[in-house]
């Protein structure tokens, strides 16, 4: 394990023993109120090797179970473990199985972590995820995190409020501050300068509220023994500084995904220049004494714009002003940097400019998240990041959009071979995905790689975790998962997967369809996994899933659809064309008819969010059009259409649908005059009459789920089952009524995933 010789190592956590071991307790009182007294916490810092967390388990001869960890969280992460692996428990982000055994399973181990650190956030899922969620939300996540042994995680909760007294005390005035906070749903980007204002402003209310939350959210990550990462500044300041203070050097930051100058491009304060030391030690200097601090600090200067010049001493000179800024006012400050610049602008950032700005802190104050290793590593191009210490993320997920969507074998070997490189730096594991509550199972796997020191049996993986998710072995919903093990959780590519479906896209006559997967495949998975329903009906993890698994059907059967809508458009074949659409719009109806029988699927939860963190009825109106514009249009002429889109029951009918119709519409009366489609012209018209009013409306859409999941699931199924044609029968000829087993039904599925598949929807 790479230990550096400065602070990065000295990172601990501010609570004592006493508190974190309550903190752990009262968890568990939390999650298990009915067992909590089977099991005893307690902390000692002096278990196991020293800086990497510890835990031990032993049952002991009253029935109890006593865990000790060097810190609360490693004692939390052992009391996960013992639920997981000795009681075949299961806690996720939309469901729980925790059905204890009545003796608690005998238990007798030590466990030590591989790696300092586990990291959790990226800087977009505050904006994507937790942009609206109330305390008791936080508290229940937080208590995931524990659980799943995240020690240093991002807590950027109340910063506006921090920055509103700054720019008070500098003489900007309201209006200058008001054109320069977006609102709730687009601060991670007003943070990172790509915008400015949209969405916005921000009022006192939501001020006093952010502050508040902020404060019981760095509580109890700290009690628990968390490292919590505030803000610093990286220099993206509002317009008005160019008129305050015209002899500082600062440049307009360049256009974001092309919104127009009303809402794009505030200045940054150049590095170098001595009002970047000024204001970077005001604004800190102020967090701390509102927050406290642990001592790590989040700054990302360049996140998807290029520095104004490319020569390495500026670059190296910007860098050591960025971490003067935070060393002037904590000497044991650590910079945390996302790695996310040298992906995104791959050309630029060279090996010598990377360097640069790497090497621009003293090795070990600086902390590299390289953001998506499953996909993009930058660890290896840059040479274990000349000596910084860097943690292995996975991303995964862009924009909290949903689409089953994996790489789970890079996950299961990368992670192994990044620790074990010659003369690496890694000193942990991380999390950051855009958005949550998708795809629970990757998240599951990439979870235990801070703590496995080898690679998984996946297929015994994933048989263990269908147990432990659904509350047994059921040899259908194994032998679906493992299909969907080597399908839709097999991603080894490098194209950017966005959760992008011809259903949730903006139409075109231009949208090209992709899997890297066989859709029969898919598809078989979904048919068997159905079958699972006479006996895992009564779980609440399944019922998620199967919506999910449907959901995922219906937009793959629409890819299918769409490409013989275009091509009949193409081929002048008028008859299969209006068939191709009719059923292609039906498949939005069966969609929204499944999403609504689950909470987790609901557009309304996410609308009734929104409002309940409004103190008043302005505000109220502001955040639901927020949480609207941020899942459609994003940006006031959709600047970046459909990149947070979800496939909520709602937004499905009310949005996705109604658009395809009108596009549908206008090819079929161009196919039926025989004239030229006005693809550009619709278009318009579906903005003005669909997507923008969408982000204006009040309608009041259900956050209470209706509908029997599996009924409605089966009616689909039956529905679209006979449309399919793919080179397999009927699972239902082999299902567990025959007595058949996992291995039956998988060795039935790959003797036919030998044979070539023909794929066509009728």
């Amino acid at each position: 394990m790479f230990i550096p010789d400065a602070s990065v190592d000295d990172l601990q956590s501010s609570s004592s023993p006493e508190i974190q071991a309550k903190a752990v307790s009262d968890l568990i009182n939390r999650l298990i109120p009915d067992n909590a007294r089977a099991f005893y916490i307690s902390i000692d810092p002096t278990l196991g090797p020293e800086k990497r967390d510890t835990f031990q388990l032993e049952r002991q001869s009253n029935g109890t179970v006593r865990i000790i960890g060097n810190t609360g969280i490693a004692a939390a992460t052992g009391f996960h473990h013992y639920l997981k692996y000795y009681c075949s428990c299961h806690i996720s982000w939309e469901a729980s199985n925790l059905n204890l055994p009545e003796n608690l399973p005998d238990v007798n181990i030590t466990i030590t972590s591989n790696d300092r650190f586990r990291y959790y956030q990226n800087v977009c899922t505050t904006s994507y995820s937790f942009v609206w969620w109330s305390w008791e939300q936080w508290e229940k996540h937080i208590d995931w995190m524990a659980l799943n042994s995240f020690n240093l995680v991002l807590a950027f909760n109340g910063q506006e409020a921090i920055w509103q007294k700054i720019y008070n005390s500098l003489n900007l005035t309201s209006a200058q501050i008001d054109e320069h906070f977006t609102g709730p749903a687009f601060l991670s980007w007003e943070r990172m300068g790509n915008i400015r204002g949209w969405g916005g402003p921000l009022s006192e209310a939501w001020h006093n509220r952010s502050i508040a939350l902020q404060h019981k959210i760095l509580n109890r990550m700290r009690s628990l023994g968390m490292i919590t990462i505030l803000p610093a500044f990286a220099g993206h300041v509002p317009r008005a500084f160019k008129e305050i203070f015209p002899n500082a050097k600062m440049v307009k930051t360049n256009t974001w995904n092309g919104f127009t100058d009303t809402y794009c491009c505030p200045y940054l304060l150049d590095p170098t220049d001595p009002l970047f030391q000024t204001v970077g030690g005001m604004f800190l200097s102020e967090l701390i004494a509102e927050f406290g601090t642990d001592h790590a600090y989040n700054c990302d200067t360049f996140n998807e714009m290029l520095p104004v010049s490319g020569n390495v001493t500026y670059i190296n000179e910007m860098g050591k002003s960025v971490y003067s800024a935070i060393e002037s006012v904590d000497r044991q400050g650590v910079w945390v940097m996302q790695n996310w610049l040298f992906v995104n602008e791959f050309i630029f950032w060279t090996k010598e400019r990377a360097k640069a700005l790497l090497t621009s802190a003293p090795i070990g104050k600086m902390i590299v998240l390289d953001l998506q290793s499953e996909q993009h590593p930058q660890y290896v191009r840059l040479n274990s990041y000349y000596g910084q210490p860097y943690i292995w993320c996975m991303l995964h997920n862009f924009g909290g959009t949903l689409g089953m969507f994996g790489s789970v074998d890079i996950i299961n070997k990368e992670v192994v071979a990044a620790r074990n490189k010659p003369n690496s730096t890694l000193i942990g594991t991380g999390l950051t995905p855009e958005g949550i509550n998708q795809n629970y199972v990757v998240y599951d796997l990439m979870n235990e790689m801070g703590w496995r020191k080898e690679p998984s049996d996946l297929n015994e993986w994933f048989t263990n975790y269908v147990t432990r998710r659904y509350g047994q072995n059921e040899s259908s919903a194994v032998a679906a998962w493992q299909i969907l093990k080597s399908t839709v959780y097999n991603y080894t590519g490098l194209l950017p997967m966005r959760g992008k479906y011809a259903i949730t896209r903006r139409p075109s006559t231009r949208i090209i369809t992709w899997t890297w997967y066989n859709s029969c495949d898919f598809l078989q998975a979904w048919d068997i996994f159905l079958q699972s329903a006479k006996t895992l009906r009564n779980s609440s993890a399944y019922l998620h899933d199967l919506v999910d698994i449907t959901r995922q059907a219906l937009q793959v059967l629409g890819d299918q659809y769409y490409n013989e809508i275009i091509k009949s458009f193409k081929d002048k074949q008028k008859e299969n064309f209006w068939v191709s659409s009719q059923l292609f719009l039906e498949l939005f109806t069966d969609m929204d008819l499944i999403l609504k029988t689950r909470e987790a699927f609901l557009l309304g939860r996410w609308l009734s969010s929104a409002k309940a963190a409004a103190a008043n009825d302005e505000d109220e109106k502001l955040f639901e059009y927020n949480a609207r514009n941020q899942i459609t249009l994003w940006g006031p002429n959709g600047e970046i259409t459909d990149y947070a889109n979800k496939q909520w029951s709602g937004i499905v009918s009310h949005y996705f649908q109604p658009r395809w119709s009108l596009f549908l519409k206008g090819m079929g009366e161009s196919l039926a005059n025989g004239s030229s489609f006005p693809e550009k012209q619709i278009l318009r018209k579906i903005f003005k009459e669909v997507e923008e009013p969408f982000t204006f409306d009040r309608s009041v859409f259900p956050d209470i789920p209706s509908g029997d999941t599996v009924e409605i699931a089966k009616r689909i199924h039956e529905k679209w089952w006979e449309r399919i044609h793919c080179r397999y029968p009927r699972s239902e000829e082999y299902t567990s009524e025959q007595n058949m087993n996992t291995e039956d039904l998988l060795a039935i599925y790959e003797e036919e995933s030998s044979v070539p598949r023909v794929y066509v929807v009728t």
